[in-house]
């Protein structure tokens, strides 16, 4: 349990919100990995399709988080928590059947990953509003903390829980199994009691103004610019080298499903070691030298895969220590980064500057998902990981040239100012 978090412990509205995000978050990382391996196992699904999966799953990190982000802080968050969930279930359930009867294809599977994307959008925007709304400020770190780590915690149960079940039993119990946890997850969010604090635009602002001025404000400030793109240059080159990877691991390196989700499961315990160090490393070392040296050797070891030949009982441990060097490097990156945009940005932009960053990073991961597909089929999964994975380097290429690069121990302080900059 992270560090003081026992004091939140005893709230029990807190509780119950940990106690909910962490059962979908468990259900969302189980779904990630149970969708496209049952495509690739049980549909036969080739390159192509598992990039179609994988992009009509992140095609509403494109398209929502601006307007969902300035939709969310004019609404109660906690109904938009239960909605999300029981409609996630409700969605899966559906593919279940559909499944359990034989008429669930690569169309059916297509609706679902869109479906339940969409909806992990509005669950993951809604979850950090609910928390700013239910917790006292002096104990917002102790709350983010806890929350990160169960995320954490489910990066390394969920592939790990997907692989087994689609290993273990019939892929359309695997598809419910993931339903069940949303469904559950409902259930303690119902239950707080505390009435939340809405913010109101005192002066009606139209949404559009306010998510231009969250991109202003990035596009404008060269720090967070950066963040932006590195942002953009990884999750796109993530997304290729996850789809090829996905095909890689059962096809040429002849791993089970029980063996891809163990190994993916790896970057659980790496983003734990990850967070420890970024609370440590950039306060000694500097900022932008840390985020420099955990960018290049967080994506450069992922160079590794497309070189491994040999039986799982030689390939599997290089996978898991790859993928826990490339948790450790990517929490380590995500931390520190996290840490520059609230320095740099006023009180007022914080949400839409986030939603901004997210937006250029996450909203190109369908086409790099879609790209990773169609090298895959053009190249060879071996040549195509080998691309997919150098193209990460670029990311911390862009950190190096930047400003970013140049932050020392002490950030700089935040910019004054609770008014949004008028258009």
């Amino acid at each position: 349990m992270p560090q003081g978090v026992p004091v939140l412990w005893h709230d029990r509205d807190f509780r119950r919100l940990w106690c909910g995000q962490t059962v979908s978050q468990l259900g969302e990382h189980t779904a990630l990995v149970v969708l496209p391996l049952t495509a690739v196992l049980s549909l036969g699904a080739d390159a192509d399709a598992v990039g179609a999966l994988r992009a009509a799953g992140q095609v509403p990190l494109f398209l929502l988080p601006l307007l969902v982000g300035a939709w969310v802080d004019r609404r109660r968050s906690l109904p938009v928590l239960v909605g999300s969930d029981l409609a996630r279930a409700l969605a899966l359930g559906a593919a279940s059947v559909a499944g359990a009867f034989g008429v669930l294809g690569l169309p059916g599977l297509y609706v679902a990953a869109f479906t339940v994307g969409a909806l992990s959008v509005l669950f993951d925007v809604a979850y950090q509003a609910s928390l700013v709304r239910l917790v006292p400020h002096d104990q917002l770190t102790r709350g983010n903390s806890a929350l990160e780590g169960s995320r954490s915690a489910a990066q390394t149960g969920g592939p790990a829980l997907g692989g087994a079940l689609v290993s273990l039993v019939p892929t359309p119990v695997a598809t419910a199994v993931c339903a069940l946890f949303f469904a559950l997850s409902s259930v303690p969010v119902r239950r707080i009691r505390r009435r939340e604090t809405v913010s109101r635009d005192p002066v009606r602002r139209p949404v559009p103004r306010q998510i231009h001025e969250g991109l202003r404000f990035v596009a404008r400030e060269p720090a967070l610019r950066a963040v932006a793109l590195a942002s953009a240059a990884f999750q796109f080159s993530f997304a290729a080298t996850m789809t090829v990877q996905l095909l890689f691991l059962p096809r040429e390196l002849h791993l089970s499903g029980a063996a891809v989700g163990l190994a993916l499961a790896a970057t659980g315990p790496g983003a734990v070691l990850g967070a420890v160090l970024a609370a440590r490393l950039p306060g000694r070392l500097g900022h932008g030298p840390v985020l420099v040296c955990a960018a290049a050797l967080g994506d450069g070891i992922l160079l590794c895969v497309p070189a491994l030949h040999g039986p799982p009982s030689v390939t599997l441990p290089v996978l898991v220590a790859v993928q826990f060097v490339f948790g450790a490097g990517g929490q380590l990156v995500n931390v520190t980064v996290m840490a520059v945009r609230q320095a740099l940005t006023p009180s007022a932009l914080q949400g839409r500057a986030a939603a901004t960053i997210t937006f250029a990073g996450m909203g190109v991961t369908p086409l790099g998902s879609l790209l990773g597909g169609a090298l895959a089929g053009a190249w060879g999964l071996r040549t195509a990981l080998l691309a997919t994975a150098a193209g990460m380097l670029l990311s911390p290429l862009l950190i190096a040239l930047s400003p970013l690069a140049r932050l020392g121990r002490v950030l700089p302080p935040s910019p004054s100012g609770g008014t949004p900059p008028r258009p």
